[in-house]
């Protein structure tokens, strides 16, 4: 099985730079932001994306937490079980807000809808944005990101892998299975 390195670090480090620009854009600004990673490659992604807002607006009060989807997913009773994570939302909570939720790789969309149904657990934000480093098609449900750092279309057959150096020690999307 033949793997492709389609990402390394400083095209990762410029797609969550580049989301960074488009998000504060849409939103006319980093007020009312709050930004929440989806465990577990998503995590760090957000506090980069987080980082990135704060640079280009010093004045942002970095919202930025995590979100726990395990009791949510659609497949509890097929997959093998899972540790239920920690969900951190800012002291603001998250009620008016523009939340920006953060995952690596958009695939069937399950995974999104079941971080919509652990937000609506937590309150009524004003708006909900999606921003993913990688999409990579084949939705199985009508979920579509805002903000995508790649749009990397595969066969069903290929496995996309996020590597990030806070969990893997180096930066880098691989594709294995590609027969490109």
């Amino acid at each position: 099985m033949a793997t492709t390195e389609v990402l390394d670090g400083p095209d990762i480090s410029r797609a969550v730079l580049r989301i960074a620009h488009q998000v504060i854009e849409k939103n006319h600004g980093a007020e009312g932001l709050v930004v929440l990673g989806i465990p577990t490659r998503g995590v760090p992604l957000a506090a980069r994306l987080a980082g990135a807002i704060a640079q280009i607006e010093p004045d942002w009060a970095k919202a930025l937490g995590q979100l726990d989807v395990t009791m949510h997913r659609d497949d509890l009773s097929r997959a093998p079980t899972r540790t239920v994570g920690l969900t951190a939302v800012p002291a603001g909570g998250i009620d008016g807000a523009t939340v920006v939720l953060v995952d690596d790789v958009l695939y069937s969309g399950r995974t999104i809808r079941a971080a919509l149904d652990a937000l609506a657990d937590l309150g009524r934000p004003k708006a909900v944005r999606l921003a993913v480093l990688v999409d990579r098609g084949h939705r199985e449900l009508p979920i579509r990101a805002d903000y995508v750092g790649k749009n990397l279309p595969t066969a069903l057959a290929e496995r996309v892998r996020v590597l990030l150096s806070e969990v893997d020690g180096r930066d880098a999307v691989l594709i294995d299975g590609a027969t490109r």
